[in-house]
């Protein structure tokens, strides 16, 4: 790959192919995977980082905001482990998965409920099944954006988890991504999720510790969703350092009658991306996909969706909001494909952004296409400050007028947390707000 390199290539993508030159033969997988990986590079490397040319990343111009590649982490040493396992040991065992530095890590990690088989992405690589290895190349689906090309050319581990059809599991696996470097580093993990008919599972992503939010991440979780089956999914992606970018990528197969359930919160940005595929591919599946980004300073947060209704009578729903101040940058992109055969199909896109600042700025492309003729599929976007009658009438009351914005800016931010069936699963996020608006609040 070194000698495709030309004068013409940013530093970043230059440092990119000689990373790969060095890593392939390193990464896990036997020669059918390393032959997949060296096609999603040469695939990531025709192409070049995006730019704001390429529709889709027209408001995140990543060749811009990539200036340096940084170099590929290195896995964690045994005083690393032993290191985190001090710190995991502070909160009591919660079903985690721990991955450091793109690493799975089974010694930090708890054991599951019977039924729920975990392995790391490289036991999954090396066992060589034909379907599992399809499914975590996912080239047909998701797999052939840029970046998600980048992730499986350098994908260094993950976890595989499969859980047996008729498996209900109470409470959440917790997915947790921590980093034992100093020194800012790239990381590059993948995971997949497979959920057998009739299961039910959530998975909970988050991080652990300030460690885990800088530098570069492209990670890529994949989940495959049987019918009659129920999957939720929640990510807490918080406190990322000014200068770290992290893409995110989440890729879902929903089948026939299944209900599948996304939801992430986005706070303290340096530059994220969050890219979700999507596709409805057994008829009666419901599915929502919901997000809250409350972004200040020069973090930028960007939402990207592709939702594909293939089957009929399939029911999604996609609402984003956004909170931005001072001079900040939200990015909502959505596009609803209904192909011909799904009839009786039921899609609902919303984003709805609170501007506090006259330097803000909110990009919104909602987007449909639709083929079937027999649908009810609609969009919306709005953009706007507080209301000044609202802010009155709490005024008015006796609260001042910080204390009035703050009420409001948390009705607006936590009104998608009601949604959840469980109020212990939305405590944490409403707490992560809070938290925002009072360091919001210190600020001012």
């Amino acid at each position: 790959m070194s000698a495709q390199i030309t004068a013409a290539r940013t530093s970043a993508e230059t440092a990119l192919a000689e990373t790969f030159d060095a890593a392939v033969s390193k990464l896990p997988g036997g020669a059918d995977v390393k032959k997949l990986r060296e096609a999603a590079f040469s695939a990531f490397y025709t192409a070049g980082l995006p730019h704001r040319r390429i529709e889709a990343w027209h408001y995140t111009d990543l060749r811009a905001l990539m200036r340096a590649a940084l170099p590929l982490a290195a896995p964690p040493s045994a005083a690393a482990i032993a290191a985190l396992r001090d710190e995991l040991s502070k909160s009591a065992p919660a079903q985690r998965l721990v991955i450091v530095d793109g690493v799975f890590v089974p010694e930090l990690s708890d054991p599951l409920p019977a039924g729920v088989f975990v392995r790391s992405l490289a036991a999954a690589l090396s066992e060589g099944r034909p379907e599992m290895i399809a499914l975590i190349a996912s080239q047909d689906f998701g797999g052939t954006d840029t970046i998600v090309s980048l992730n499986a050319a350098l994908m260094q581990d993950g976890v595989v988890i499969e859980v047996e059809p008729g498996v209900a599991l109470a409470a959440p696996i917790r997915l947790v991504y921590a980093t034992a470097l100093s020194e800012p580093s790239a990381r590059y993990s993948r995971s997949a999720v497979v959920v057998g008919a009739g299961a039910s599972v959530h998975i909970a992503e988050e991080s652990l510790g300030e460690g885990a939010r800088t530098g570069q991440t492209n990670g890529c979780l994949i989940v495959s969703v049987a019918d009659d089956a129920k999957f939720q999914h929640t990510a807490m992606m918080t406190g990322m350092a000014p200068a770290s970018l992290r893409i995110e990528s989440l890729i879902a197969r929903i089948g026939a009658r299944a209900k599948f359930d996304s939801f992430a919160l986005i706070t303290g940005a340096g530059v994220v991306r969050r890219q979700i595929f999507a596709r409805f591919e057994g008829d009666g599946a419901e599915g929502s996909l919901r997000g809250v980004s409350l972004l200040r300073g020069r973090q930028h947060a960007d939402t990207t969706l592709l939702v594909e209704h293939l089957a009929p009578g399939c029911t999604g729903r996609q609402t984003f909001k956004y909170v931005l101040d001072e001079e900040a940058t939200g990015v909502f992109q959505g596009k609803i494909n209904v192909e011909k055969d799904a009839q009786k199909t039921d899609g609902r896109m919303l984003s709805k952004a609170l501007l506090l600042s006259d330097n803000v700025a909110m990009n919104n492309k909602p987007e449909l296409e639709i083929f079937a003729d027999d649908v009810a599929c609609g969009h919306g976007a709005t953009c706007g400050g507080l209301n000044d009658d609202q802010l009155f009438y709490l005024q008015a009351r006796g609260l001042p007028f910080a204390e009035a914005e703050a009420l409001l800016l948390e009705a607006f931010a936590a009104d998608l947390l009601d949604e959840f069936d469980d109020e212990e699963l939305a405590t944490p996020f409403r707490a992560e707000i809070a938290r925002w608006l009072s360091a919001r609040g210190e600020k001012a």
